[in-house]
């Protein structure tokens, strides 16, 4: 699946990307600490298709500038009040893990409950096979429905190295996103589909990517209609 992900300098700006996303995204992520003049009950009343809410500390490349507690806070707002993803990383202290937990269960009794990404972003590079496992093991540890490992690619063969925690995952029967960001890791966002990860992130347009490396959807679009065979379904890998 193509997820569009979703930053703004107003609410306004982001509820006009929301009505205009294109049909080749399957769902919209909301970065919350990229939006001025949050609203978050406003934008989940807005939403025309499933939808990923993130709050990014700045630990892990987000923008959030309240505390922990703040940050958890909107996450667990969001749980209850109609978010279908929530992504939550894997560093969070488990005591404020467990509050979203309680939340999205909460949910779960008047209507679907939120699925949870538990998410690892490595900046410094892409390591070796063994921290990516570790880094996996981390994400599948805190005991979400989808396992999320990002790094940033410094090298074309960093691209080969993140790919191989999906197989990886599968054959343990655990969903997983997993790319390189930057510009030597944007095959990754495209391969990662075919090697049948859960979903890959893309921007609307030049200049508003949310992190560095995102084809935008017509991009990923023309990409994966390259690679895929006539009547192969990547909706659902």
């Amino acid at each position: 699946m193509i997820c569009l992900s979703l930053g703004g300098d107003s609410m306004a700006e982001v509820l006009k990307k929301m009505a205009a996303c294109p049909p080749t995204a399957t769902l919209i992520e909301l970065r919350l600490d990229l939006i001025a003049d949050l609203d978050l009950a406003v934008l989940l009343r807005a939403k025309t298709r499933p939808v990923i809410v993130t709050n990014r500390r700045r630990k892990e490349g987000g923008s959030f500038v309240g505390t922990e507690e703040q940050r958890l806070d909107l996450l667990c707002r969001a749980a209850v009040n109609g978010a279908d993803y929530l992504d939550l990383e894997a560093a969070t202290d488990d005591r404020l893990a467990e509050r979203l937990f309680t939340a999205a269960a909460a949910a779960g009794k008047c209507g679907p409950r939120p699925r949870i990404i538990i998410s690892c972003h490595d900046w410094r590079g892409t390591p070796g096979v063994g921290s990516l496992r570790r880094h996996w093991r981390a994400c599948r540890e805190k005991g979400g429905d989808i396992v999320k490992v990002v790094t940033l690619a410094r090298l074309p063969e960093d691209n080969l190295r993140i790919l191989s925690l999906i197989p990886y995952s599968k054959q343990r029967g655990q969903e997983i996103i997993a790319f390189a960001m930057g510009e030597q890791g944007k095959i990754s966002r495209v391969m990662s589909l075919l090697l049948g990860a859960h979903l890959t992130y893309a921007t609307a347009a030049r200049g508003r990517e949310t992190a560095p490396g995102q084809f935008t959807c017509k991009e990923m679009q023309k990409a994966l209609a390259l690679l895929i065979p006539p009547g192969k379904n990547m909706q659902h890998p």
